[in-house]
């Protein structure tokens, strides 16, 4: 299993810390804790069940534990155990899964909005290559524990997204085994880069290699929508920024967004921002 988080906004940390149990000791049992509860075992081994789900997490191992779901201790330590423990949450959208999942763009009422939003994946239980990097980023959390400035938060921020990174790394091998996901990927790359272009699906069929059935399908499933629509928006996206941060005349500004027709500029303008082009910019420039 795997955890999607879509971002922006990436996790923020909570609070973190470090146990030792003997012989016979457990952690202990808890539901709906409303934080994900990130385990990471230096010595020993954690037996832990979530939601009738069995984990044996020993040394070098690392369990996500749900801030929704019940957790307990099916086994009491064999041995003597030590691991650290890490709270962080999310006020993005996030979900459990066992594969790459369809992206949803983001809809807002903001007046510049980048659909580039992207999504994530972190393992929910695995071995980590780099555990004595991980232990070396989770003592300088601890370090900076008992201050209370906003330097030292901005640093614990930090301090997590490197943690979760060396997670992320891990997590590549499952990304780069889908190949429509990598597809996707390297359409969209292609489109913001020739938006001001015109491009048509011959055209990108022709740049990818692929048949352009076959990369609507790899787009749909990464982003939820077909090549033209995700490049609409995307010149959409641009046209709102120089609405706004410039004075050209709108004709200009649907040609310097890709639109090789002003009449059908006009109509995709309408139709993404509910707005027409000038009423958008005395809005948001008055």
């Amino acid at each position: 299993m795997i955890f999607q988080f879509t971002a922006p906004p990436l996790p923020h940390y909570m609070i973190c810390g470090e146990d030792t149990y003997q012989v016979g000791d457990q952690h202990p049992d808890r539901y709906n804790i409303g934080v994900f509860d990130l385990i990471l075992v230096t010595k020993g081994a954690l037996f832990l069940e979530e939601n009738g789900v069995a984990y044996r997490v020993k040394s070098g191992c690392h369990l996500i534990l749900r801030p929704d779901a019940a957790h307990r201790t099916y086994l009491p330590c064999q041995e003597e155990t030590h691991f650290y423990w890490l709270h962080f949450q999310t006020c993005g959208r996030w979900i459990e899964t066992e594969e790459l999942t369809l992206f949803a763009l983001s809809q807002t009422d903001q007046p510049i909005v980048q659909i580039e939003s992207f999504s994530f994946y972190i393992p929910k239980y695995g071995e980590l290559p780099s555990i004595e990097q991980a232990r070396l980023l989770i003592e300088q959390f601890q370090n900076l524990q008992p201050l209370s400035s906003s330097s030292a938060r901005w640093k614990q921020e930090q301090l997590l997204h490197e943690l979760l990174l060396l997670f992320q790394a891990e997590e590549d091998g499952i990304q780069h085994q889908n190949p429509q996901y990598a597809i996707a990927e390297r359409t969209a790359n292609y489109l913001r880069q020739h938006y001001k272009e015109p491009v048509s699906y011959q055209r990108l069929s022709d740049a990818m290699h692929f048949h352009q059935n076959y990369l609507s399908i790899c787009m749909k499933k990464t982003f939820g929508c077909t090549p033209l629509e995700y490049l609409t928006r995307h010149r959409i996206e641009q046209a709102k920024r120089l609405l706004i941060h410039t004075n050209d005349p709108i004709g200009r500004i649907a040609e310097e967004s890709g639109f090789g027709s002003f009449p059908y500029f006009i109509r995709c303008f309408i139709r993404y921002t509910g707005f027409k082009p000038k009423s958008f910019r005395q809005k948001y420039r008055s």
